[in-house]
Order: C-alpha cells, then structure tokens, then sequence
C-alpha cells in the first residue's frame, strides 16, 4: 500500500450483486484507472445480458447491431450445443469498440468477477480502442453503431424488394472475399449512415430520372472506344481491395448490390485493426485488471476471499499449456502480453545490466505508466514483440524457433533460449504475428471492360505456400458470381517471378 493511503470498507460482502454494487464497483474501478494508470477511455455503457444474449452476440461477430444472414444462426446454434454440452464456456464479458464503448456483462457472474470484467473490459480495451493508432486511423467508434442500425435496415429493405435467396447471394460472396476486402495500405473512407443514406436517396432519384423504358427494346452490341475499337481501352491500376474494386466497377451488378458489398467491406475494414493488436488489446485488458484489483485490494476495497476467486480467474485467462501438452495450441495472448507488460514494468523500475543493454532507453526509467501508455498507443503486435520482447522473458517462456519446410521429413530447430538466439527468436515471435505475411497476397491486376471483360488477378506466392484448391476454387466462383464475366486467378512465385499455376472460373448462369 502505497503511504498515505488509509484502509477502507470493502465494497461487497459475498457473492451477490444489484445494480447499486454495480455502480459502487465502478466508480472505486475508475478512480484507480485514472489516477493511478492514467487511462483515458470513452464513455462506457455497460449492459447485463444472459448467458443465450451472449451466445448471440458470439454469433453476430460481437456487435449489438447486426444484418441477418444464415451463417449467424449456424454459429449461434454451434455455440449453443456445445456450451449446453459442456464442452466451452462464456466469455465473462465482450466489448465493443464504440463511443460510447459498451460493454456486456454476464448476469451470472458473481460480485468479484463484475469488478474484475468491469477493470478489464470497461478500462483496459476501451483505453486501447481510444489510444491505439491503428483504431484512431482506421475506425470510426463514434459511427459504428449509427452505421450498423444503416446496414441492418437496408438489407432488410433489400430483402423485402428482391428477396431473401437473392440477397443472400451477393452476402454470401461479399463474405467468402471479406479477407481481400480491407485497405493494408491506404486510409478508407469514415463511415457515416447519413451519407450511406443520402446515397441512396441519390441513387434512387438518378434511376427514376432516367428510366426509360425503351432502352430494353434495342438490340445489345459490344462496347466500342471511342477510337472504334474494342480492345483493351478500360484498363485498371493495380488494387489491394477486391470487393473495393467489384464494388466500383463490376459490369452487371445493381446498386442495391454494389452498397451491400460497401457494408460488407467496411465491417471487414472495422475488424482489420482487431486482427493486428489481439495480443496487445488481450494484454493491455489483462494488466489493467491486475493492476486494479491488486491496488483495491491493497486499500482494502477488496476482502481475501474476493481477491482469491479474482486471482483464480486470472490464473485460468493468463495459463499458457508446454508446447508437449496435449491443450498447447499456440501462444496464449493473454499470457504473452500480460508477460511482456509486466516485464517492462521490470525494465523500468528495477533493470538488471542486460536490461540496461538491451532497453537503455527505458531501463531505470522509473515511470513505467509512461512506457506501457505509448506502447499501448503506438504498437501493433509485430512492432510491440520486435521491439520489447526482452531475453529476460524469453528464457522464462522457454521460447525457441521452429523452421518447418514442406520440402524436408523434419523440423530443425534453429534458435533456442540462449545469448545467440535472443534475436532470432524475437524475429521470428514477431514475424508470427505480421498479419499481413500470413495472408495470401491476391490483387487485381487488370479488367478489360471494353474486351473480353475478364477480370484478372495475381496470386505471389510467399515460401512456396499456396493455396488450398478447394477452397480457391470455391471463393473464385463467388468472385466470378458478382463480376458477372470470367474470372482468373494466375500464381506467381514471388522468389523467381514464374507462372506456378492459372485458374479460371466462369461466371455461372442464374437459377430460374
């Protein structure tokens, strides 16, 4: 306990809880997040479901505002078998990156596990969805709730207008493509469900303009240039986002259509940052409740046996199974990132001369908050572990590298936990966690709307890695479904820039 700091009663007595505990929790939570951590967070809003609204909110990838489609209730009704089975449990609590943020609260959890979800969830990820850059470029939290209410009403008006088999069309290869539907290296649009709407509007009053009914008695001909020809006049730059560039420029889908893929690509867009800071958000959530719990324990805010309940589910969020354990499934976010901040929390306040040598610039420094703060704010995952996995953690983690090459009957290990692997082995954990190296590298490349209007994409082959015909065969035909026009795929190996393979798809004729 820090001095100066006189005891207080305990905020609870057992395990049960009403909404005025609730509020009492809170507030003694958010006194420690911001004065002694320094958090800065939205608003939260925080929301007590039952143990069947979270399955749901499981199944409609975590948000309170949701279109319909059929994969959701695969999800929900999967989820639910097994959690009645008792093979999975429930979160404790999810949140959502929205201003206000929000949080869901199981309404099953006892009193010491509210405070604990309330520390992790309501301070720890809304301080990192507040401060993290990647969010602050790349979402918009103050819209996405606006913008959902959007999307779920218009697909349900397009539903209505053109039915549901047809609108699930165009979802299901929306989504089949939604990992190729992100900007990696451009800014997006900002989303808003006023101009979404004024869009449409415009859309619908351009068409009622220009309606005439006589233009589907001519006879259709090929487009000519305005040279006469008809060759390659309508060619595209490269592009990154492929339902970005069916979205603009596919030859024979509606508007309707084309603003369905608009939504689909900007949830993919909105989930992106997700994607590259999971072990940062897990992190940064798991020492923000530690810290919290500890410092209200320490005040006495919180008795023993509310603090061992709270210990034992830390203990089971921050486990991480030997890699010879039969429940080892790769690292544990939760523990890596909890490790690797209460380490540089080490760094800072009491450094050994390999700290000193391998963090000069924070080793001593004494004000970890500081550190841990801009980490928070500037670091995806890849950046966080290139730059503060420390060879302290390392041989605590007994972490060493791993080359598996398909060409070879073994694996070789080729880094351990010792002076000459520290690097090798912070590259490769690093590298692990490059979002974008671990993803098929396809854009467009072409699209001759004034030829053959063949749309035609290259795949770079990254180590020899391809991809799983069956499931390119498959995302191919859906991609062949909205363009309307041949579709092909050509492999290149990136390390010699030889054709490996060609696939082409045709778009296949409607169902009557």
């Amino acid at each position: 306990m820090r001095p100066g700091t006189e005891l207080q009663q305990p905020l609870f007595h057992g395990s049960d809880w009403n909404f005025d505990l609730l509020q009492r929790v809170y507030d003694a939570v958010a006194q420690v997040a911001y004065e002694d951590l320094h958090l800065d967070t939205y608003t939260n809003q925080l929301e007590i479901i039952s143990a069947e609204q979270m399955l749901d909110a499981y199944s409609s990838i975590g948000m309170p505002l949701m279109y319909r489609h059929w994969s959701y209730g695969k999800r929900f009704l999967r989820e639910e078998q097994l959690y009645r089975g008792g093979h999975i449990g429930l979160a404790y609590e999810l949140v959502i990156n929205s201003d206000p943020c929000i949080c869901y609260l199981m309404e099953g959890n006892t009193a010491a596990l509210q405070t604990l979800v309330i520390a992790h969830a309501a301070f720890g990820h809304n301080h990192f969805f507040k401060n993290n850059q990647l969010f602050r470029q790349w979402t918009d939290a103050s819209a996405i709730l606006t913008y959902l209410d959007f999307a779920k009403s218009f697909v349900r008006q397009c539903e209505e207008r053109h039915g549901v088999a047809t609108v699930e069309r165009v979802l299901d290869a929306s989504h089949a493509l939604m990992d190729q539907g992100v900007f990696r290296y451009r800014r997006p649009g900002r989303l808003s469900a006023e101009r979404e709407k004024a869009r449409e509007r415009e859309r619908v009053v351009h068409a009622e303009r220009t309606f005439n009914d006589l233009w589907r008695t001519l006879p259709s001909f090929a487009f000519k240039s305005a040279s006469g020809e008809t060759g390659a006049a309508d060619q595209f730059a490269e592009e990154e986002n492929i339902l970005y560039f069916i979205e603009k420029n596919s030859p024979i889908l509606e508007p309707w259509q084309k603003e369905i893929i608009r939504i689909v690509r900007f949830l993919a867009q909105y989930f992106y940052p997700q994607r590259q800071t999971k072990m940062m958000n897990e992190g940064c959530a798991t020492f923000v409740h530690y810290t919290i719990m500890n410092l209200l324990f320490e005040r006495g805010l919180l008795e023993e046996g509310h603090m061992l309940e709270i210990i034992k589910s830390h203990s089971e969020v921050i486990f991480q199974p030997a890699f010879n354990d039969p429940r080892y499934g790769g690292l544990n976010p939760y523990a890596l990132g909890f490790e690797m901040m209460r380490d540089i929390q080490r760094i800072c306040t009491q450094p050994t001369p390999e700290d000193r040598e391998w963090f000069p610039d924070i080793a001593g420094k004494g004000e970890w908050r500081d550190v841990l703060l801009e980490a928070w704010a500037s670091h995806r995952d890849e950046s966080f572990v290139r730059q503060f996995l420390s060879p302290s953690l390392i041989r605590k983690m007994r972490l060493f590298a791993l080359v598996d090459d398909a060409s070879d009957s073994y694996v070789e290990v080729t880094a351990i936990h010792d002076d000459r692997g520290y690097e090798a082995v912070r590259s490769a954990l690093a590298d692990s966690y490059d979002v974008t190296a671990h993803q098929p590298d396809i854009q467009v490349i072409g699209a001759d709307l004034a030829g053959d209007r063949c749309l035609r994409l290259r795949h770079s082959i990254r180590n020899g890695v391809m991809l799983q015909e069956e499931s390119r065969d498959a995302t191919l035909r859906h991609l062949a479904m909205l363009w309307g026009y041949e579709v092909r795929l050509t492999g290149i190996d990136g390390r010699n820039g030889e054709t490996v393979y060609e696939q082409s798809t045709k778009a296949a004729p409607e169902s009557s």
